[in-house]
């Protein structure tokens, strides 16, 4: 590792790199949706990119990436580095790495990382790095999510740890070969890793004329400047907390028609000890592992739910502006796991699955920070779901993954919002036209959820329902969560409403499916219904103003008998407000 020059830099200076630095990471951003195949990196923008230095610490990333995506990368890179010290392996100019192993920093196997060493005068300075999420990776069926019946990391497709798919500028063959050979739709999938990397050495070319234009010393001083700056900042909130050591549980649905009781109703358990300008976050308590891939990478996906959640709370953007996004946001932070539990599983149990669950540990760790900053938490949120949509052409596969959103709960002094993606996700919406365009399926319906509004002062977001109709035969798997334990209310707030799955709903042929589901066969003329739960109510809803409660009737958000029932306010059949039966309701 490479000990950080201690020179003193003026603030200006500092200020005019830091400006550099996120500008590297969004071109790279850029470059990287617009040359990308499948529609999960080009529209719902699933990938991160950032620059790493020998510190292994994050300079800058890319703003119109995802957490999930951005913040693994410090990881992927220490897992490269630990894998080249045991292989004896050396880095080099032209060098380009690629990588995925969840047990060494990776988020989930489909999350490919491509990594660029930079190099400046010979010598070794950091790392160019892009990942992003792809729709095929080789697993035992069609797509990259809904592997939801994986007994192994082996079972989840191809495991790349480290692989060097150039090596001094010279392409190897052999592992693109093999790429071709055991992927599905791999013009699309080879196509998405080659952008990639086109978009890593754009990074490392950028990094190296900053260095150019202000030396390497100059560049890395006012890196170190603007993490001392972050994590100061970082500090200053957490010291204003009352010291002292908070829990909250929460659980995911697991495999729900399971007859093993282990896989099902697991327990996320979360303990918040706040000394000083130090948080530890502890998840003694939480289920144990088990052999299907629920079980979420420690590094890569759990400490990233932890870190964008304490950031968020923290550190809210309306509040503090613009905080610079870098490593020294997870200074003050630590966090531990027991080994063998679904926070901390051991090789090879399988992950892939892990999207839901680490929703599912940010989300409690909120509710334990609710305990102490209870302004500034969410009530629980309505999880979402990731569904594969898959077919074969011929000797062709087509293979189509749709992330659907979410819902937040209310918060204070602000509703909850509507069909968004949550947390750590953040991806945008895939558009309809954009699906029908490429593949044979039909969206008949895509609404938000009628009579489904969690009660508060401010109420939760609501979910949405999306109806899709196979245009030819395929198959369909999906990993989600929330369809048996609804998202929490807070602060007198009612509970938020669960989710559900039908397949041809409204005919003889209806039939509901729970929160994981493996590869299923459809048919041409099959319908597949999706509702995502709604957001957790915060606060008492006997203190929501009435005309936003009659506003939400005439939005068809909830009924004249919901609101007389969990509001106290009485609306009449002329859709106006009966101010003396609401006074009487209320008193």
């Amino acid at each position: 590792m490479k000990s950080i020059q201690q020179q003193t830099i003026d603030p200006i200076t500092s200020q005019v790199i830091r400006g550099a630095l996120e500008n590297i990471a969004i071109e790279m951003g850029h470059k990287l949706a617009r040359m990308s195949y499948s529609s999960i990196i080009r529209e719902s923008e699933d990938f991160g990119c950032a620059l790493v230095d020998m510190n292994i610490q994050q300079l800058c990333e890319s703003t119109q990436s995802t957490p999930l995506q951005s913040g693994p990368i410090p990881g992927y890179v220490r897992g490269i580095l630990k894998i080249f010290e045991e292989r004896g392996e050396e880095f080099y100019p032209g060098d380009v790495i690629m990588h995925n192993s969840t047990y060494h920093g990776a988020s989930h196997g489909p999350d490919i990382g491509i990594c660029v060493p930079v190099f400046y005068q010979d010598e070794l300075i950091g790392f160019s790095v892009t990942t992003a999420h792809h729709l095929d990776i080789g697993a035992l069926t069609p797509g990259s999510c809904g592997i939801v019946d994986a007994v192994d990391a082996y079972a989840e497709g191809l495991q790349f740890k480290a692989i060097k798919v150039y090596e001094k500028g010279v392409k190897n063959r052999f592992i693109w070969n093999i790429l071709r050979d055991n992927i599905r739709a791999s013009d699309m999938v080879v196509g998405d890793i080659e952008a990639q990397i086109a978009a890593a050495k754009i990074g490392a070319d950028r990094y190296v004329d900053l260095i150019e234009k202000y030396s390497l010393d100059t560049v890395l001083a006012a890196s170190e400047d603007l993490m001392k700056y972050s994590e100061t900042m970082l500090r200053n909130e957490i010291e204003k907390l009352p010291n002292g050591t908070y829990y909250a549980e929460g659980f995911v649905d697991g495999y729900l028609d399971s007859d093993d009781v282990h896989k099902k109703d697991l327990k996320i358990a979360v303990t918040v000890t706040i000394d000083g300008s130090d948080i530890s976050i502890d998840l003694t308590g939480t289920s144990p592992q088990v052999d299907r891939p629920i079980n979420m990478p420690f590094e890569g996906t759990v400490d990233c739910a932890i870190y964008l959640t304490l950031r968020s709370i923290l550190l809210d953007s309306n509040t503090f502006g613009h905080i610079p996004q870098n490593s020294g946001l997870i200074r003050p932070i630590s966090i531990s796991a027991p080994k063998g539990t679904i926070c901390n599983p051991i090789f090879p149990a399988p992950t892939i699955a892990r999207f839901c669950p680490g929703n599912i540990v940010a989300s409690t760790l909120m509710k334990a920070l609710g305990q102490v900053v209870p302004n500034q938490i969410s009530a629980g949120v309505g999880n979402l779901k990731v569904v594969s949509y898959s077919g074969l052409k011929e000797e062709d596969y087509w293979v189509f993954m749709d992330i659907m959103e979410g819902s937040y709960g209310g918060r204070s002094g602000m509703n909850g919002m509507d069909a968004v993606d949550t947390l750590y996700a953040n991806t945008r919406n895939n558009p309809i036209e954009d699906i029908e365009s490429h593949y044979p399926l039909r969206v008949t319906r895509y609404e938000l959820r009628n009579e489904a509004c969690a009660a508060g002062k401010w109420r939760g977001g609501i979910g949405s329902v999306k109806e899709v109709t196979f245009l030819e035969d395929g198959s369909v798997s999906l990993e989600a969560d929330g369809h048996k334990h609804a998202p929490w209310g807070f602060a007198g707030g009612a509970d938020g409403y669960v989710g559900g799955v039908a397949l041809n709903a409204g005919t003889d042929r209806e039939k509901h499916l729970p929160s994981m589901v493996p590869n299923t066969t459809m048919k041409k003329g099959d319908t597949l219904l999706l509702t995502g739960p709604s957001g957790g109510g915060y606060g008492n809803p006997f203190e929501r103003d009435p005309a936003e409660v009659l506003a939400d009737v005439i939005d068809e958000f909830i009924t004249i008998e919901m609101a007389e029932k969990e509001y106290g306010v009485a609306i009449t059949e002329h859709l106006t407000i009966d101010q003396q039966k609401t006074a009487t309701l209320r008193s």
